[in-house]
């Protein structure tokens, strides 16, 4: 089956993407981040899909094919003679890249879970803001059980996400967890019923949607760039984030549509 390329939603100022084959979260970036960062955007709901020939989604996203890795994984034109290191380290690269500008997008980006959710996959669903599992997701990072490891960006951003001793005991052991129990441990926001992720995602991105997209954005650059830093030069990022706030159009929007008590309407200026 022929792969379909991206699809973008336009509802309002959300984006919501659906994106459709084996190397989705690569030809999201490639084709969607542009779009994304239009003034006009303000967030982004996103499930990735990989499809069987029913057309019927089974999962998030299956993650990378580790059977490719065994032989053949870079070699040119199909050339035996096991991977070529070289051109697996380029690919993981590019991988890395990839979900770094996902999240460096400085608006809120929602994953829609769904399915299996495990290795590249749930890497993929880590690069966003926000996380929606739909009841029945399974998420894991099961590398280890044929001799790999995480390599983008799984073992940094899930350790961010739920703590050393959960990073640790989720990736050592190669569980798959279900939505329940990745709710408890911070690793997905909220479960929902199942076949209501999507919509569930997109009413949380129109949420965010309605508020300042410049504070937004830089918000979301704060708390990820502050991540690790001590508390004072944390805080520092604050006050220089407000001080340029400060100055813009939205800022007195916001204060003249309080002190008017009418609708707000931010432009993103």
């Amino acid at each position: 089956m022929a792969e379909n390329p991206i699809k973008v939603r336009v509802e309002g100022r959300s984006r919501i993407s659906r994106s459709i084959g084996r190397r989705s979260g690569m030809r999201l970036t490639r084709r969607c981040c542009a779009r994304f960062s239009r003034r006009s955007t303000r967030s982004i709901a996103t499930t990735f899909a990989r499809l069987s020939f029913t057309a019927r989604a089974k999962a998030f996203s299956a993650g990378i094919d580790f059977t490719s890795l065994t032989n053949d994984t870079g070699a040119r034109g199909g050339e035996g003679g096991g991977p070529d290191m070289q051109r697996f380290r380029r690919f993981v690269a590019e991988s890395q890249a990839s979900l770094n500008r996902i999240e460096s997008v400085e608006k809120p980006v929602i994953g829609a879970l769904h399915g299996f959710v495990g290795g590249l996959g749930l890497e993929l669903a880590l690069a966003c803001d926000a996380r929606i599992a739909s009841v029945g997701a399974r998420l894991g990072m099961p590398e280890v059980r044929i001799g790999l490891v995480p390599d983008v960006g799984g073992t940094t951003r899930l350790t961010r996400t739920v703590g050393y001793a959960r990073s640790k005991e989720l990736i050592m052991t190669a569980r798959m967890i279900e939505a329940a129990d990745a709710e408890k441990i911070g690793l997905v926001n909220r479960v929902v019923p199942e076949g209501t992720h999507l919509a569930a995602a997109e009413e949380l991105a129109r949420e965010m949607a309605r508020n300042a997209p410049l504070a937004v954005g830089l918000a979301k650059r704060i708390i990820d760039k502050g991540h690790g830093l001590d508390k004072m030069t944390f805080q520092e990022l604050e006050v220089l984030a407000q001080s340029s706030l400060l100055l813009t159009e939205d800022f007195r929007e916001g204060a003249s549509a309080l002190a008017q008590r009418r609708d707000l309407r931010f432009e993103g200026r």
